[in-house]
């Protein structure tokens, strides 16, 4: 397992291992510091490159990440989740806690321009996470009707088939009320989860959404395990779950024309940043703790 954890019982302990997740720990010690999801990264990181561990190293491994996954941001327990689950011998008890917050707490602690942010810069299995989870959160009672596939769905489709993400930007833009950088910023994604949220709000079908992946972006089209990666997600999301990402497209385009801000906008991220340092403190006494349980060993 983790060569932090082996350190006392085994002599070819890698020295930087143990002095990066140490040095963590004394960092967290300073006021205003929160390393606990890098900590929880490293971790991680360092688990899943050992192919098997022994009973008292994967438990020590998962007392050390439970304590640190409840606190962490969405992001990090999306990354941390990508990991285990490509890796066989993942424990059980962390990946259930996994899904667990991410069914009870998903993406909706962060506000709608947190989670713009976090999704383009998040990796293919991050977005996946997300979008999955995204229908918990969304109104049924909201959702507007949505017109069968028709004309709109060929000029995008025509706008692919000629390779020209602009043109397919700016029929976008207009059809979902979203801004034309977004709507270019969809169209350029290399990844190709952005499409798929359109396909699904336009209800668009399998074969045309094909195409258009096949075609609009070559960084995606000359790779058919991707679009068939893609395919995959586009029967996994839920409608709900796509109007709740267009709900915060649209949102996004609009914020910065808005005429003005109700009083207690900031509020939230205000008691956020005045209680980071608290936050920060409440984990410095579990880490101190882990790193004892290290040291003795």
């Amino acid at each position: 397992m983790l060569a932090i954890l082996q350190c006392r019982r085994m002599s070819m302990a890698k020295p930087s291992a143990r002095v990066s997740v140490d040095s963590l720990v004394d960092l967290a010690c300073r006021d205003g510091v929160d390393v606990r999801p890098t900590l929880a990264r490293v971790l991680t990181d360092l688990y899943v490159q050992r192919p098997s561990h022994s009973s008292e190293d994967e438990t020590q491994y998962i007392e050390l990440v439970l304590g640190l996954i409840d606190s962490v941001d969405a992001k990090t327990r999306a990354a941390i989740a990508a990991k285990l689950r490509q890796y066989p011998q993942a424990p059980a008890a962390v990946i259930r806690r996994l899904d667990d917050l991410a069914a009870a707490r998903p993406v909706e602690h962060e506000n709608g321009e947190d989670l713009l942010d976090l999704f383009f810069s998040s990796a293919p299995e991050e977005r996946r996470l997300i979008l999955t989870n995204l229908d918990v959160v969304s109104d049924p009672t909201r959702r507007r009707p949505v017109p069968p596939e028709g004309e709109l769905v060929r000029l995008m489709e025509r706008a692919a088939l000629r390779r020209n993400p602009s043109e397919f930007s700016r029929i976008l833009a207009r059809a979902l009320n979203i801004s034309r950088e977004l709507a270019e910023r969809i169209s350029f994604d290399s990844s190709g989860e952005p499409v798929v949220v359109v396909a699904k709000v336009l209800c668009m079908k399998t074969d045309a959404l094909q195409r258009i992946l096949l075609f609009l972006n070559p960084v995606v089209g000359q790779s058919v395990r991707r679009i068939f990666e893609l395919c995959q997600l586009y029967g996994e999301v839920s409608s709900a779950a796509a109007e709740r990402m267009l709900t915060i497209w649209q949102a996004s385009s609009v914020r910065p024309h808005a005429a003005h801000e109700p009083v207690y906008w900031d509020d939230e991220r205000r008691n956020q940043r005045a209680s980071g340092m608290e936050k920060s403190r409440a984990g410095v006494q579990h880490m101190q703790s882990a790193r004892i349980k290290i040291n003795e060993r």
